[in-house]
């Protein structure tokens, strides 16, 4: 029996018809899952360290996706980029400013060298304990450095914790200043690190974070300084000896996002950007702040010898002239602001 074209088609048609109603039905009653909506927006969000269960810059980046969700569910999609994939953080910078790159969680030390005021938060021994620098960060002194990004094509959305930061070495611990002396210690590509670690006596080396692993590990550098949490989530233990708890910096972490990214928003996404980034904030610091006391216990479980610093005021003695030396490139109104916030 011979068909037509025209009833080859309607044919055709009946059965497509069927076969939807058919997928309808299936979906309705649930015995196949509907097709996934895609996301209006998404976000590719990076940094350099690990993605493990305590690494603070990991642990940022979830709140953050979690806290967008909740503002406005399956509107946003974040896309993790751990492990440096974006790219270093100077690289990861200059991506957002150019659009190229969406977001990131960024090291204060190194936003400070695009914005040379971020330089006051790596003061050594500007703040006394987490609470101090909390009030600094989210108050006028916060805002008014995020406020600077936007001229380089940056929003800042605020900073989470990375904890205080901590020398590890494989020569000794660190009690005195005099025990910094003749290290070789790791450091950012940043002048604040480098003159804090001189005026101490070491020897800093710059060096980016892609290359510190594999240079203490062969020896090229003697140690580093980072917060515990950035210790155990990379495996420093297994590669140094001592931890010394000099808390010598107080570690920011910088959330920020392309001003192109956020531009191509509406407005409603941005207002959730702009709630959601506080409250992914507040979480990720009550989870780094959990989460280091059993840090340290771990470490020396690995076999790492932990020690505390008896006489903070002695290290801060010795580097006392970094203030002097860099108030006029942050600012002497902003440094004095934050000055009297802290005392």
């Amino acid at each position: 029996m011979a068909f037509s074209r025209h009833t080859l088609s309607h044919l055709s048609r009946r059965a497509l018809l069927g076969t939807v109603a058919g997928l309808g039905a299936l979906i309705a009653t649930g015995t196949i899952a509907a097709p996934a909506q895609a996301a209006d927006v998404t976000l590719k969000l990076g940094w350099t360290t690990s993605d493990g269960a305590t690494d603070p810059y990991a642990i940022a980046a979830r709140e953050f996706a979690a806290a967008l969700d909740a503002e406005m569910p399956g509107v946003f999609e974040v896309k993790y980029f751990p492990n440096r994939q974006l790219g270093d953080e100077k690289e990861m910078i200059e991506g957002m400013s150019f659009g190229t790159i969406d977001g990131g969680i960024i090291t204060n030390a190194v936003i400070a060298n695009v914005e040379p005021s971020f330089q006051l938060l790596d003061m050594p021994f500007l703040f006394g304990n987490e609470e101090q620098a909390h009030k600094v960060l989210d108050g006028e002194v916060g805002q008014e450095l995020m406020g600077k990004l936007k001229s380089r094509g940056i929003i800042g959305l605020g900073f989470a914790e990375g904890g205080f930061r901590h020398m590890i070495n494989n020569t000794r611990p660190v009690a005195t200043p005099d025990d910094v002396g003749g290290v070789k210690y790791r450091v950012m590509q940043n002048p604040v690190f480098l003159e804090m670690f001189g005026s101490l006596g070491g020897n800093p080396v710059p060096m980016a974070w892609g290359e510190t692993y594999t240079a203490v590990q062969q020896g090229t550098i003697d140690g580093l300084e980072i917060p515990v949490a950035v210790i155990q989530a990379n495996k420093f233990a297994e590669v140094t000896k001592y931890l010394s708890l000099t808390r010598h910096t107080y570690s920011a972490l910088g959330v920020m996002l392309s001003k192109k990214s956020f531009d191509k928003m509406t407005a409603d996404q941005q207002q959730a950007v702009l709630r959601a980034a506080p409250k992914a904030i507040a979480a990720q610091r009550a989870a780094v702040a959990e989460n280091t006391t059993k840090i340290i216990d771990e470490l020396k479980a690995a076999g790492m010898t932990v020690n505390e610093v008896e006489n903070p005021a002695a290290f801060r003695a010795k580097v006392a002239g970094v203030y002097d030396r860099f108030k006029p490139r942050i600012g002497a109104a902003l440094f004095d602001k934050a000055l009297a916030q802290v005392d």
